[in-house]
């Protein structure tokens, strides 16, 4: 079932809200539509409104941001594009044996912490070989420096997202 992008007045993406919620907002004037589906609209007697795909509020909203991400697998393996950090293959690339890994940079065995800032996705061969050393002992490092991700990734993770709707959403993707 095809959402609607809602941005907020900043144009900071904030969440998918159903296409009906998304049309009642634009008719109320709290919302504008910056992209819609060329190909759909709603229609009544004496108005017609596209289909929006994505909407920008008209008055900003403060939206805390108090909670501070739990490192998950899901949004680990999606921050890091499901590939091998070591290594450089996407998850297509493995042998049947083989899978995607939580790898801690700075093994746990040594002190290192389960945080955005010290887990990377590897390879289940690549984090074997790894094992519980520190990177210059096996001359292993990560390509990209790990990194927690930004609110609106967690929350936009998962999501089936439309390829107008992904422009609006990508920038916000990056590393802080």
């Amino acid at each position: 079932m095809m959402k609607t992008l809602i941005l907020n007045a900043s144009a900071e993406p904030l969440s998918f809200i159903p296409v009906k919620r998304a049309v009642i907002l634009v008719l109320k004037e709290k919302a504008e539509i910056l992209e819609e589906h060329v190909e759909k609209s709603f229609r009544s007697e004496k108005r017609e409104v596209p289909f929006p795909l994505v909407i920008r509020l008209v008055r900003y909203v403060h939206i805390p941001r108090r909670i501070r991400s739990v490192v998950t697998n899901t949004i680990l393996f999606a921050r890091d594009r499901y590939t091998c950090q070591y290594c450089g293959r996407h998850k297509s690339e493995f042998k049947k044996i083989e899978r995607l890994t939580r790898e801690h940079v700075k093994p746990v065995s040594k002190g290192g912490e389960d945080t955005w800032e010290n887990v990377t996705t590897a390879c289940s061969t690549c984090n074997h070989k790894k094992g519980s050393k520190l990177p210059y002992e096996v001359k292993m490092y990560p390509r990209k420096t790990p990194f927690e991700p930004k609110y609106i990734a967690i929350v936009l993770l998962g999501q089936s997202v439309d390829k107008v709707q992904k422009r609006y959403i990508e920038p916000f993707l990056k590393k802080k």
